[in-house]
């Protein structure tokens, strides 16, 4: 008896021990408030780091390593493009950004693989992961774990096909770098559906959430992430006179710095393979302007500007400016008011002069 109550205690605390080191590494994996990044070549020659090889959260950076498995599965003919996926109520019931398909419906490959990359979309990460995964996710992520360890990715474990949050799904940058490396590489067929500027999916057109497709030179791919507990995350990869360059952020406060982080690495990257400055291109920003004013919020202002390698840490130098239908509407009430404030001085005018014949 002292036997057996000796070997439970024993039991007990070497899983709570356990338990409690697994939750304090992951409490401490992200490390608040500190970016992680990389920049690296094609070819794997590291051109700048940050803490690239701190474990983090990956959010929605996981569904790079799901389109990895979707592509791997394509070139084995084991899928088609034209396949209809079942979508089940575990599917269905995914959170939020998501397609919305119902349980019971169906999507095609080429549907989950194009709502992977332009919304991110949870529900058909997960159906995809379920497909491939012999209608198992939890099955499907320990092949994408496996996958990982093939690649070289040795920091890293998935838990579910979405990135949705779970404490044991850790990553790097250096990971990622690794992963976005092998996706561009291993299947040049595929690869281009990352710049896929917008889909149509059943009556509804869904745009692509990567932001460096409009706002940085070359850019061609791949993909964002977010979760509280992550941050911002971007992965991206660009093309300038030949030289591709692969770009890891993980941890950014906001995605503006993000973005603005992600631009001034690559610049960096390209400036040391030597590539001449490029001009980033015009993109459209709204102003926070009208914030105060609710009323205004739904048609700020749209304020066209360029960034160039100049401009880098600096705010955005404004090129022109287009009225939104909101300052065209205050424009033309505001000639109506007056018109009629004229009008009404007019007819106040006559009135008095005609009383004084």
């Amino acid at each position: 008896m002292r036997k057996t109550s000796r070997n439970f205690f024993l039991v007990f605390f070497t899983a709570v021990y356990s338990y409690t080191l697994f939750y304090a590494h992951c409490a401490h994996a992200q490390y608040v408030g500190r970016i992680s990044s990389i920049v690296m070549d094609v070819n794997g020659r590291v051109l700048s780091e940050q803490d690239a090889d701190l474990k983090r959260f990956p959010a929605s950076l996981t569904k790079m390593m799901t389109l990895y498995m979707a592509f791997r599965a394509l070139n084995a003919n084991a899928i088609r493009f034209d396949q209809r996926i079942p979508i089940t109520i575990h599917a269905a019931s995914m959170e939020p950004s998501k397609l919305g398909v119902r349980p019971g419906s169906y999507i095609t490959v080429r549907e989950a693989v194009l709502g992977l990359i332009t919304k991110s979309a949870n529900d058909a990460a997960s159906a995809l992961g379920e497909f491939i995964g012999g209608g198992d996710e939890e099955r499907f992520a320990k092949m994408m774990t496996q996958q990982a360890k093939v690649l070289g990715m040795n920091r890293t474990r998935f838990y579910n096909a979405s990135g949705l949050p779970n404490p044991g799904q850790l990553t790097t940058a250096r990971d990622l770098a690794i992963l976005a490396q092998h996706l561009i590489s291993d299947f040049p067929q595929y690869y281009p559906l990352f710049r896929t500027p917008y889909f149509y999916f059943r009556g509804r057109t869904i745009p692509n959430h990567d932001p460096l497709l409009k706002g940085y030179a070359g850019a061609d791919g791949l993909k964002t992430g977010y979760t509280a507990a992550a941050g911002h995350n971007l992965v991206g990869s660009a093309v300038h006179d030949n030289v591709r360059l692969i770009g890891v952020v993980m941890g950014a406060p906001s995605n503006g710095s993000r973005n603005q982080y992600m631009m001034s690495a690559l610049d960096d990257g390209f400036a040391k393979s030597g590539v001449a400055p490029v001009a980033r291109p015009v993109y459209l920003a709204r102003t926070n302007s009208l914030k105060k004013h609710p009323r205004y919020n739904k048609h700020p202002k749209v304020i066209l500007v360029r960034a160039t390698r100049t401009t880098r840490g600096k705010k955005s130098v404004e090129v022109a400016q287009a009225s939104s239908r909101t300052s065209i509407a205050k424009k033309r009430d505001s000639i109506f008011k007056r018109n009629i404030k004229k009008a009404a001085v007019r007819h106040h005018t006559i009135s008095r002069h005609n009383r004084k014949k």
